[in-house]
């Protein structure tokens, strides 16, 4: 779902540019209001996960793959404000180590991978989780379906942003039927993979889960905040080894649906290199063929690192500011 440079103008880009950093300052602003400093490594590991499911491309229909996009995930695992930013810094670490996705097309990637995402997600999970009974079985529910829902509507974004500004002279009507048809799809493979990281989390760590946060879920405990994290992080980091050695270099290799999509409609051949195509890191790969586990421990490193320096940092300048504020009075 990466959209790659050339398929949109660069007016289109420019302006999705501006949408998505106001979004995800506004994102930062709101969660100043209440972050605490023990949700920023959470943010940052929500954010390294992120990254890592979304390196292993599953098999859809007709020679077509997914991968997760990660956006429903990750506003329910830390909150639609954290979890928006998270999901933009794994697509801005893409973008500038892995070619993965245009650097003009940044602002088009976080808008549809981050923002819309997460808006859709979050407003799918706690509609659902409120109409519905208070039992894990009902957020479960909601959980697939916020992950099927906010792929549907990143796939949406990029066909009203190709209608406004795309290449090739597509007509939109087509667009539309083609990415939403196969994200439906997709969507199905996303809402399966974060309902059951939410259902494993849920069985260990269920107050860890923000988007339950007031809900008062029957049928587990949702208040063990005395307990220590260091055993969830372990298994976290774990788990995310064996993906990005033993599964990774296993993901389907078929075109995903942006791809095939602009394969089968004709403007594949809009797209030009990122800037950075020539990355040592470029298509997930350290030093040709096999290195791909390799990569992900750089890209999930690096992400994780970005996710809590850039959070930690704001927060400091929050408190210099508000300390500032005080003084002043």
């Amino acid at each position: 779902m990466h959209i790659p440079d050339g398929f949109i103008n660069g007016a289109t880009s420019a302006a999705a540019g501006v949408i998505a950093a106001g979004g995800v300052g506004v994102s930062l602003r709101r969660a100043g209001r209440f972050l605490q400093d023990k949700r920023i490594p959470l943010t940052g590991l929500v954010a390294a996960f992120v990254f890592v499911l979304q390196m292993l491309n599953f098999p859809v229909a007709a020679g077509t793959s997914g991968h997760l996009l990660g956006g429903a995930l990750a506003v329910i695992l830390v909150g639609p404000w954290l979890g928006i930013t998270a999901v933009a810094v794994v697509v801005i670490v893409q973008a500038f180590l892995f070619a993965d996705g245009g650097v003009s097309a940044l602002g088009l990637n976080v808008l549809n991978m981050a923002l819309l995402t997460g808006i859709v997600g979050w407003g799918v999970f706690r509609g659902l989780t409120r109409v519905l009974p208070r039992r894990w079985p009902s957020v479960i529910v909601a959980t697939f379906a916020a992950g099927l829902a906010s792929v549907v509507a990143s796939a949406t974004g990029f066909v009203i942003q190709y209608g406004i500004g795309g290449s090739g002279g597509i007509d939109i009507d087509t667009v539309f039927g083609a990415m939403v048809g196969v994200h439906f799809v997709i969507g199905i493979g996303e809402g399966l993979i974060s309902a059951t990281v939410i259902g494993a989390v849920a069985a260990s760590r269920p107050d860890l889960i923000s988007g339950v946060a007031g809900l008062d879920i029957q049928g587990g405990r949702t208040s063990m905040s005395g307990r220590s994290i260091t055993g969830f992080v372990v298994a976290a980091v774990a788990i995310g080894l064996v993906l990005v050695f033993a599964v990774a270099p296993l993901a389907s290799s078929a075109p995903d649906g942006l791809e095939r999509v602009a394969q089968d409609l004709g403007f594949a051949d809009t797209a030009t290199d990122s800037a950075v195509s020539d990355s040592p890191l470029a298509d997930y790969e350290v030093g040709g063929e096999g290195g791909t586990g390799i990569a992900g421990v750089i890209g999930a490193t690096v992400t994780l690192a970005v996710g809590i320096g850039g959070l930690t940092l704001w927060r400091r300048s929050q408190r210099r500011r508000h300390d500032r504020t005080r003084v002043a009075a």
